[in-house]
């Protein structure tokens, strides 16, 4: 993945955290799961570091936004515990797969750090800047 394109899901990301008043972690990893970039906002809690980086690499494993995978991975749910395969993933928002214009897959961004439901709406505004 091209460092611009990383540098603009990096940068979008911290902007919408910013605006909202969150300090966030934001991992970005490459069409292989494998870390391209990252950023930890000053102030953001350093436990979401791994959850930032296990939520990209969960969508980008799995070609899936991590909140999806998640609703499946509930107890009664046809991928239940798979959280516990490929060294540890995570199954609800704020891991969301990258995709160009055309619709290629690119990786994946994971945001970590501000509740649920802010990091997925923080992750999919940084996803939806490259489409």
């Amino acid at each position: 993945m091209q460092q611009n394109i990383i540098r603009t899901v990096i940068d979008t990301a911290r902007a919408r955290a910013a605006k909202a008043g969150f300090a966030v972690n934001i991992a970005v990893v490459d069409a292989s799961a494998q870390l391209a970039g990252f950023e930890r906002m000053e102030g953001a809690v350093l436990g979401a570091i791994d959850v930032s980086q296990k939520k990209a690499r969960t969508a980008a494993l799995f070609q899936t936004d991590s909140i999806a995978l998640g609703a499946e991975a509930r107890p009664s749910g046809a991928i239940y515990t798979i959280e516990n395969s490929n060294g540890g993933l995570i199954s609800f928002g704020g891991g969301v797969v990258l995709r160009d214009a055309e619709g290629a897959f690119l990786g994946a961004v994971g945001v970590a750090g501000a509740t649920v439901e802010d990091d997925e709406d923080i992750a999919q505004a940084a996803a939806a800047v490259l489409r």
